[in-house]
């Protein structure tokens, strides 16, 4: 897929999924869960993730828009660890009280930088595109940690501005959080580009405001057209 980013002044990014990662998810729980005398399979907690992610993540919601806040924010992924760790057969050990606790855990220590990678295109093209005269920013539907995981990883300075949902209190695929960026930026729509992994909140949604956008595909149980690398963006121009 070709991409004639030389018609734009601007490239907004998605954070997560797109620039970064957690690459050892499953690992982290299994020896959370360890740790307080539960054993499970590694690879079942990852199936159960991803199948936990098409459930709560990868799905349409372009009719309701509620706003966002750290605390709705907290209550979507903790309920996402409560799916799992019930799949897990958790419950049968643990208490209600007691899993409530641990997935407000886990929830801190998967919103800290500790854990996060950046994929390995990430800090070629962000230099690449400085280089080439782009003005870079964020629109991520992230907890209010998101700064300090860019900044933890060195390429916070790249962005500006970096819009946190938790933090404007619009959350993606509102197409208001795409308005807020142009509003940001000062760009007319059509010089500006969007890079994101998710089909309704990275391609649906800024489209909703006249804004290109682009998806990338991270995964391989990610389906779809795509590009597959950030380095792409630089083969030879051709229509979006």
């Amino acid at each position: 897929m070709r991409i004639p980013i030389q018609q734009y002044e601007m490239i907004y990014f998605d954070a997560g999924d797109t620039l970064l990662t957690i690459p050892a998810a499953q690992t982290i729980l299994k020896q959370y869960l360890q740790m307080r005398d539960v054993d499970r399979d590694e690879a079942h907690i990852s199936e159960l993730f991803t199948e936990a992610f098409r459930l709560f993540y990868y799905v349409n919601k372009q009719d309701s828009f509620e706003a966002c806040t750290p605390e709705s924010d907290r209550e979507f992924w903790v309920n996402l660890y409560k799916y799992v760790l019930r799949k897990l057969g958790v419950h049968e050990e643990w208490s209600e009280e007691e899993i409530h606790a641990c997935c407000h855990e886990l929830y801190d220590i998967y919103t800290a930088p500790e854990y996060y990678e950046l994929f390995d295109d990430v800090k070629a093209c962000l230099e690449r595109l400085r280089e080439m005269g782009f003005r870079m920013g964020i629109v991520s539907n992230f907890a209010p940690t998101l700064k300090q995981i860019l900044s933890s990883k060195g390429i916070l300075h790249y962005f500006e501005p970096v819009i946190v949902s938790t933090e404007v209190g619009l959350e993606k695929p509102d197409p208001a959080i795409f308005k807020l960026a142009l509003d940001l930026a000062g760009f007319a729509p059509e010089r500006i580009l969007y890079i994101g992994d998710h089909e309704t909140n990275d391609i649906w949604a800024p489209n909703q405001v006249g804004i290109d956008a682009v998806r990338i595909i991270r995964y391989s149980y990610h389906t779809g057209e795509g590009i597959h690398s950030l380095m792409e963006l630089f083969d030879a121009p051709a229509n979006v």
